[in-house]
């Protein structure tokens, strides 16, 4: 409804499964994707299920048209997920190779989106952080980003670029300590709002 209303949405997971349809509904809106993640979710199915948390972009890259996919924060490459990067085309920086400065993310980013004034899905999945920043997730992976290196990438997009839509997921409160997680999520979520207050400004 709110996507039929012309408003930019921020869809609050939930597990990475709901990206798929929220994108799909924003899909005439949006030219490409960047998803900050430390899981590139492009298997083609987890025990039978093509729909779950760890194929949405496999799903989406399917579509007719698909969206430009920039990936960062990757830590978990298989394979299996190097050939389907490779199958439709998804550009990515693993964490491995992160930049160092903001001046070399903004460059990173700028070279890897789409040319022109591209309009962007934002997706953030939460552990993309370090377990140490963000214990409140179901899949701790660590090697990841700071909270600061993550604020750093949504405020690196290109100013050439708008922010149409935006998801943040994978927020489990059961393995939350403090309310740490808690509190970056809520950080994170009004950098997206910022984004999206913007992008609808253009």
């Amino acid at each position: 409804a709110v996507a039929a209303d012309g408003l930019a949405p921020l869809v609050l997971g939930g597990d990475h499964s709901i990206t798929y349809p929220a994108f799909e509904a924003v899909r005439d809106r949006c030219d490409a994707i960047l998803h900050v993640d430390a899981h590139s979710d492009t298997y083609d199915e987890l025990i039978g299920d093509r729909r779950s948390h760890a194929s949405p972009f496999a799903r989406i890259s399917e579509l007719p048209d698909p969206p430009k996919i920039v990936q960062l924060g990757l830590r978990c490459m298989t394979p299996q997920l190097r050939a389907q990067a490779k199958r439709f085309d998804i550009a990515s920086i693993e964490m491995r190779d992160f930049p160092e400065t903001r001046r070399e993310l903004r460059d990173a980013l700028d070279r890897l989106l789409p040319a022109g004034a591209p309009r962007l899905y934002v997706s953030v999945d939460l552990d993309a952080l370090d377990p140490a920043f963000a214990p409140g997730v179901s899949h701790h992976e660590p090697g990841g980003m700071s909270t600061r290196q993550l604020v750093d990438v949504l405020q690196a997009i290109p100013p050439r670029c708008s922010v149409a839509a935006a998801d943040l997921v994978e927020y489990n409160p059961d393995r939350d300590v403090n309310g740490v997680t808690a509190m970056v999520a809520a950080k994170i979520c009004k950098e997206l709002v910022a984004l999206l207050a913007a992008g609808e400004g253009r």
